[in-house]
């Protein structure tokens, strides 16, 4: 249990919504792009907090491969239907995920 309040709001630091409100300002864009020979890569952007927790969360979800860089998350093959359903069950709204 921690002790201290949050910086952001002065509630103590168990009780604080900051991070909640934060995600709900995020716009989550999601798309597919042609790699090499081929290939389908999803492509997950606009993840800003914990987005490594949530690409490898996403990666053992869906069985696939990825990774995190340059401020997006990549996936093996064609995700988008399933990770819309992934991310709302982990707190996104689907109001703020647009599928390309």
């Amino acid at each position: 249990m921690s002790l201290g309040n949050c910086s952001t709001c002065g509630l103590l630091e168990d009780l604080c919504v900051c991070a909640a409100l934060g995600r709900e300002g995020q716009k989550i864009k999601i798309w597919v792009e042609k790699r090499k020979f081929d290939k389908p890569m999803t492509i997950v952007e606009g993840i800003k907090e914990n987005a490594k927790e949530v690409a490898s969360q996403l990666k053992s979800k869906l069985a696939t491969g990825g990774t995190y860089k340059h401020g997006h998350i990549e996936l093996l093959g064609d995700h988008r239907n399933r990770i819309v359903k992934i991310l709302v069950k982990l707190g996104y709204s689907e109001e703020q995920i647009e599928i390309s």
